[in-house]
């Protein structure tokens, strides 16, 4: 906090709000430069707020913050991209809640941020695109790249190209998967390990295309239903490995695939 000016300019992306006192909010944002923060809207839930309307979930907006002693002041707010179409459409409201709430606990203020800000960004504005455009694709899938490619600029990225242990190119025969050690060991090394599960071909190979490609290329991928459901079953206990807690946006979003199963209409009033 030291290095900050006493009034500093920053773009926010708004990850999470909360109420406070008779009228303000608590507002968490993730920023390009000073990583996630809290901050406090002073007023903003009165109807006469001028900020209100730039501070909603999920906006990219342009603050700029006064340093307080408990949480830094927001003094003025301009709106640079509201994510319109997302908000109409609830499982893009879904799907960028749960992208938050991962780069919510994957970050922390100071974070050298700029690489997960730019994904985030990214995938805000591509849910935004989605729900309006007459050339759709899969959100699921989407997700599973964000997933790979959050955890590699965290530190986190799963070995899937080398074998763990002996380092060899790992080739395209049951393998073994360790989420414990973050990785795959090969045939050979994985008889003598603990707490590996056997790793089809198939399915390594949609993890390995989703974490070396950008999403341009990964978005015309066509993936069988049942091989995309194992490979988000492989990524969602990494995720809960790595984090020791489940995402709480993870149960909505697995209730709007039930629904949408089940043919129940689906829409932002529900």
């Amino acid at each position: 906090m030291s290095h900050r000016e006493r009034i500093y300019r920053t773009h926010v992306v708004v990850l999470g709000r909360r109420d406070y006192n008779d009228a303000d909010r608590i507002l968490t944002v993730f920023t390009p430069a000073l990583g996630k923060l809290e901050l406090i809207g002073k007023g903003i839930r009165k109807t006469t707020s001028r900020k209100a309307g730039h501070l909603e979930l999920f906006t990219h907006a342009s603050l700029l913050v006064a340093q307080a002693r408990t949480w830094d002041i927001v003094t003025e707010a301009v709106t640079i991209e509201s994510f319109r179409h997302l908000r109409e459409d609830l499982d893009a409201i879904g799907r960028a809640s749960y992208a938050g709430e991962l780069v919510n606990s994957f970050t922390e203020a100071d974070d050298d941020s700029l690489p997960v800000w730019e994904l985030l960004l990214f995938i805000l504005r591509q849910l935004d695109e989605q729900s309006h455009t007459t050339a759709p694709y899969d959100g699921q899938l989407l997700l599973r790249w964000f997933e790979l490619h959050l955890l590699a600029v965290t530190g986190f990225q799963p070995q899937l190209f080398h074998c763990l242990a002996c380092e060899e190119p790992l080739t395209p025969t049951i393998n073994f998967l360790s989420l414990s050690e973050g990785g795959v060991y090969c045939p050979n090394c994985g008889k003598g390990q603990h707490d590996v599960e056997p790793l089809e071909p198939d399915t390594l190979k949609i993890l390995r295309f989703l974490q070396s490609r950008d999403w341009p290329e990964v978005r015309a991928l066509v993936v069988r239903p049942l091989l995309l459901l194992r490979v988000e079953n492989i990524l969602y206990r990494y995720l809960l490995t790595v984090l020791e807690r489940q995402p709480k946006s993870a149960e909505f979003l697995r209730r709007l695939q039930g629904m949408a199963k089940q043919g129940k209409p689906v829409s932002s009033d529900q």
